[in-house]
């Protein structure tokens, strides 16, 4: 329930809804300013529950309506437990006492509404601490949403650095050019959305001796393999010459064309708009001055601008995905002459119909901007910039290649070994991998178990304390959410850790309808994680891992069960779980400890050769283990059966669950099925070919891999029911799908290890004794924690 000052002010006078409204987000253990002036509306929302928030204010006494009466916060306690900038911390300095928004309480969306009575700052504050791995008290993030009194259209979000040489506007439908030398950033912000910018770049020296060699979009996608460049290994926009000009640092939105012309005069012609202005003319008026000649149609990268190609081959074009205040980051690695446009159309969707401002700013070369693009969790989520794991320190010193996986900058391979080495090591050794972009949720409260039992086809009430589940999330016809792995910590804990981050809006949707009380907390930013994998996996983390006297030792651990305990004295949670079919455990640590835990595995791992593994050799082990991964082998358009895992729901579950119905009818009358592949010859094959019987298709690759280990090509594929039997032959099409055929067979997966013996290998019996820590020792969770987690499950 949201609770809203309404002032005392007629009807008429609120603020009009039509105005732009702009949102933020506070971080969970951080602090963040909003500038009000009179009459704007301020909401704050608890989005996940449980958060404690308070709020400050920079400006005259009472200039803030709606507040809480008699929530002020004790001096000091306000201050506790959170980061922030220089420019909020001289903020804190010249504002008054906290006020309490919200408290430990608060139910999931509850909200506050307050109005600006004056010029005011507010500072919004979200305390929380570092969160243990056997702990649940998670910070998590509170949404501010700002709806003024008056339009305020045209303002730019703050600079991303103090080191600004340029600040340069662009009226709608106009264009400038402007110098930036080597080393310089420059930040295209889109002022109030969906506008397209589009940028042209001269290497400047060439330029003064006459020859003029500008960022070309062909060479540029046939190097870099893709339609337009963006942050990491490939971001890169070349001339003709395939010399780099630009390099994109950031990205806010993700879509951009790079094959089109700017718009032309011709275009509008050919309209029926003789005459219109147009971004080509535009630009060869800002370019004369310079020496560059006019052309009659300008090659641009086309910043915003939404253009695509169709299922049938054509390009069309839709309205800009950015929002205001959208931005590309770009660097420039040569001096330059740039150019950029508020691009004129106003005929057609390409700027939502009516042309706007962009800006440009660029920055000094001293300043550092970390590489990334911006994820959103749902489609009018604030945009999160990609961001490093606690390991990163660690696998950036070894490699280059890094591949931004669902917000996080993940190695691909590594530079001493490659794919094909860390996979072997994986079979015959051991391998360490960071997979911290797995998301995690705190799921606790009196209801917790009720609402996973709803959620689920698993049979939650079953799981004991110290046990993990696999399990899918499925909506009511019966399509997958995710996939994912349930902790039990205690009689009301659990732990939820996936893939999609949607999940966890789901279950907090899902508890909502049916009111349950029960919290679930995003943790993502609060446990990183490391996974070892291979046969030597337990001799390393015996070496390491010290467990206190009430938990599992590595011995004692079983598969799918989880123990506490510590590495190199940091706390971690471990599981005996994985993603390669192969013995293996992952570690669950904070970031903040995530180079002291890598060190101390890396340094016990030499006697048994660990080696790090990327995800390019994870997913070759993954395919032959015949474990299912998110958009490849299942989506919402496939149930638990057609994804291959229909062990994962028992035919004799007590109590409803989402999705029920559907997946019994499913499980009566299936249509497709996802079978094993033995492919003939060595012809690559991906996901998404098609495969035929004869003329028909009755199948698609969902994933692919020619095996080390097998010696073949292998592939998992949902085929229709029909042709699903083991050994069936099938052919795969290549080109149109009939001018070229590779052929295959049917077969059982996994194809590697069917049994799984190797993942359910017991502890030899001469293994030496383990390490447990005494009570009173660091090691002992006992004696660290005074309430007794050893209770929890009483």
């Amino acid at each position: 329930m949201t609770r809203v000052w309404c002032g005392e002010a007629s009807p008429s006078a609120q603020p009009a809804p039509a105005l732009r409204l702009t949102s933020a987000i506070v971080r969970g253990g951080r602090a963040r300013a909003f500038s009000l002036r009179p009459g704007d509306r301020m909401t704050v929302r608890n989005l996940e529950g449980g958060q404690p928030a308070w709020v400050r204010i920079v400006g005259e006494a009472g200039a803030l309506r709606g507040l809480p009466q008699g929530g002020t916060v004790p001096a000091g306690a306000s201050d506790a437990a959170f980061e922030t900038s220089p420019a909020t911390e001289e903020l804190l300095r010249q504002a008054g006492p906290a006020v309490q928004l919200f408290d430990g309480e608060a139910a999931a969306g509850a909200g506050i509404t307050l109005e600006a009575a004056g010029e005011l700052v507010c500072v919004v504050g979200v305390p929380g601490g570092i969160m243990a791995p056997d702990r649940q008290d998670t910070p998590t993030d509170l949404l501010v949403e700002v709806l003024p009194a008056v339009e305020r259209s045209g303002e730019l979000p703050p600079p991303l650095a103090p080191d600004v040489v340029l600040e340069l506007r662009i009226a709608a439908a106009s264009a400038s050019a402007y110098e930036v030398k080597a080393g310089q950033y420059i930040q295209i912000i889109d002022v109030d959305g969906r506008q397209c910018s589009d940028f042209l770049a001269f290497d400047a020296a060439e330029l003064r001796a006459g020859r003029e060699y500008d960022i070309d979009p062909t060479t540029t996608r046939t190097l870099m393999g893709s339609s337009f460049s963006g942050p990491g290994l490939h971001s890169k926009y070349f001339d003709t010459r395939m010399r780099p000009l630009v390099e994109v640092v950031q990205d806010t939105v993700g879509r951009h064309d790079t094959f089109l012309l700017a718009c032309t005069a011709k275009y509008y012609e050919d309209m029926g708009y003789p005459g219109h202005s147009n971004c080509t003319e535009n630009f060869n008026r800002t370019l004369a001055p310079f020496g560059v000649t006019a052309r009659k149609g300008w090659p641009a990268i086309n910043f915003f601008y939404n253009t695509f190609v169709d299922a049938h081959d054509r390009i069309s074009m839709d309205e800009p995905w950015s929002r205001p205040g959208d931005y590309v980051l770009l660097r420039a690695l040569t001096d330059l002459v740039c150019a950029s446009s508020s691009c004129t159309d106003d005929i057609d969707p390409a700027n939502g119909w009516s042309p706007t401002d962009i800006h440009v700013r660029v920055y000094d070369a001293a300043c550092q901007f970390p590489n990334g693009s911006a994820h959103r969790m749902t489609p009018d989520a604030e945009p999160r910039m990609s961001r490093q794991t606690g390991f990163h320190s660690r696998t950036s010193a070894l490699t280059r290649k890094f591949e931004d996986y669902r917000g996080f900058w993940l190695a691909s391979c590594y530079s001493g070994s490659g794919p094909i080495e860390e996979y072997w090591a994986c079979r015959e050794r051991a391998v360490v991998t960071d997979l911290s972009a797995l998301r995690k949720f705190e799921i606790t409260g009196p209801d917790a178990e009720d609402l996973l039992q709803l959620a689920v086809p698993r049979n939650v009430k079953k799981l004991a304390v110290g046990q993990v589940v696999y399990t899918p999330l499925c909506y009511d016809h019966g399509g997958m959410i995710d996939d994912g792995t349930i902790f039990r910590l205690g009689t009301h804990n659990f732990r939820w850790i996936c893939g999609d981050e949607f999940s966890g809006v789901w279950l907090r949707e899902l508890a909502a309808k049916h009111g349950m009380k029960v919290f679930v907390r995003n943790s993502s930013d609060q446990l990183h994680n490391l996974s070892v994998q291979g046969p030597r996996s337990r001799a390393i983390l015996k070496r390491l891992l010290v467990t206190p006297p009430h938990q599992p030792t590595l011995n004692e651990l079983k598969w799918f069960r989880f123990t506490i305990g510590r590495i190199a004295d940091r706390p971690v949670l471990v599981s005996r779980t994985g993603y390669t079919g192969e013995l293996g455990y992952e570690i669950f640590c904070h970031p903040n400890d995530g180079e002291t835990v890598w060190d101390a595995l890396m340094e016990a791992g030499v006697p048994d050769g660990l080696t790090p593994m990327g995800l390019l050799a994870l997913d070759m082990v993954r395919i032959e283990a015949g474990l299912v991964f998110a958009g490849y082998d299942f989506s919402d358009e496939t149930d638990p059966f057609e994804a291959g895992i229909g062990f994962t729901v028992p035919n004799d579950k007590p109590d409803p669950y989402v999705g029920a119905a559907a997946i019994e009818r499913r499980r009566q009358s299936p249509h497709r099925r996802l079978v094993g592949l033995e492919v003939a010859g060595n012809e690559p094959i991906g996901h998404g070919d098609c495969i035929h019987v004869g003329r028909a298709q009755v199948g698609v690759v969902t994933s692919a891999v020619r095996s080390p280990i097998l010696g073949k090509t292998i592939a998992l594929a949902r085929l229709d029911v029909s042709v699903a039997e083991p050994g069936t032959p099938v052919e795969i099409g290549k080109l149109d799908g009939h001018q070229k055929r590779i052929p295959a067979m049917v077969v059982a997966f996994p194809h590697f290890d069917p049994r799984k013996t190797r993942v359910r290998a017991d502890p030899p019996v001469d293994e030496a004794p383990e390490r447990i820590a005494a009570s009173g020792q660091a090691g002992s969770v006992v004696a660290d924690d005074p309430r007794g987690s050893v209770n929890r499950s009483r």
